[in-house]
């Protein structure tokens, strides 16, 4: 089917199953056992929040940040913006929104739910390295050694470095504007207090 084609497939299959899984999760949360409770700490709710900002940061940059990672991206060796704190900043946005999640929600049902989005940020991120290294092969695998997975180990390490050029204005934009969205919107679409 080529490789549009095979994007729009998976963009449909992916909306067209995590759309419901959404809906059905926030009309049966809170189901099962409770393992921790840390709504009451104003510390943790606000610790929850800034990993949300930062998790739709970095869901934006993954669209708005050319990546070699992604389907039919040209091959390259540099990394620019969000790349330099992650090469993968669509999966590290799944892991920060299901961690998020998981410090307000700790019954059993959310657990499984909001775990499951680290689970597929993790594994996603494993699995895209793995094809791209089969795909295009050294100009991938040396991409690779210069970023990391892990936000901001490539410059920590020395691998990378920052310049103001590579703050990612556009993404951060975007990112504050939909955490302002999801604060109004929240308790209409999903009941009760945003993360709860």
């Amino acid at each position: 089917m080529g490789e549009q084609g095979f994007r729009g497939l998976y963009s449909i299959v992916a909306f067209g199953t995590l759309g419901p899984l959404i809906f059905e999760f926030a009309h049966h949360k809170h189901a099962g056992t409770m393992l921790w409770y840390l709504r009451g700490d104003p510390a943790v709710r606000w610790l929850a929040w800034l990993m949300m900002l930062a998790a739709l940061i970095f869901f934006a940059g993954g669209f708005i940040t050319p990546n070699p990672g992604t389907i039919g991206a040209p091959p390259t060796e540099q990394a620019r913006g969000l790349l330099k704190i992650t090469r993968h900043p669509s999966f590290v946005g799944f892991i920060l929104f299901g961690a998020a999640h998981l410090l307000m929600n700790g019954w059993i049902g959310d657990v499984l739910f909001f775990g499951a989005f680290c689970v597929l940020g993790v594994a996603g991120g494993i699995h895209q390295d793995r094809r791209k290294l089969r795909e295009i092969g050294e100009p991938y695998r040396r991409f690779a050694e210069h970023t990391s997975f892990f936000p901001g180990a490539a410059l920590v390490s020395g691998r990378q470095s920052w310049t103001r050029a590579d703050t990612p204005w556009t993404a951060v934009g975007v990112g504050a504007a939909l955490t302002i969205a999801i604060l109004i919107f929240h308790p209409a679409l999903f009941g009760g207090r945003p993360l709860g």
